[in-house]
């Protein structure tokens, strides 16, 4: 038998990692997916690319867009088609106050990880503004110092000894 995540945990599909290098997240919002049943095969074989996705508001409802989900290989001619619009699950009250934010702020909403809860496929988005060059390289720099502090720190806890 496979080796399955706690009864009720999160088990981790993909991460965005490069969302949170060209973004500064703000707040976090986890969402539903409405798929087919081949694009769920996939995601568990974790076949999944974030790159060029986000996420809109039109007519009331939430979609992700551009996030590409490879053809299961052992599909029929009623494979799914990989570049779809995604509908996302989410309620209207979250989804007015998000469309609302995204409107009058000029922010975005961009996937950070896709995962499985419970067994339903999950996307947690990130509402976010680009950070400008200069953001990116304080917050590289502000990691090369934070890395070099621990360094120390575990230099010194085995003088310690």
């Amino acid at each position: 038998m496979p080796s399955q995540a706690k009864e009720g945990g999160d088990r981790p599909i993909a991460t965005n990692r490069r969302a949170r290098h060209e973004y500064e997240i703000l707040e976090t919002v986890e969402a539903g997916l409405v798929l087919r049943g081949t694009e769920v095969k996939s995601l568990r074989a974790g076949l999944v690319n974030f790159k060029d996705s986000y996420a809109s508001v039109r007519n009331g409802e939430g979609w992700l867009l551009g996030c590409h989900i490879s053809p299961y290989s052992h599909g029929t001619d009623a494979n799914h088609d990989p570049e779809r619009d995604r509908k996302l699950l989410l309620h209207k009250r979250e989804l007015s106050r998000l469309s609302g934010k995204i409107s009058e702020r000029g922010l975005t909403m961009v996937p950070l990880r896709l995962y499985f809860k419970d067994g339903r496929a999950k996307v947690e988005l990130g509402l976010a503004r680009g950070k400008k060059l200069h953001d990116k390289r304080s917050t590289l720099r502000e990691r090369e110092v934070r890395r070099e502090m621990d360094k120390a720190a575990r230099v010194a806890r085995r003088g310690a000894w």
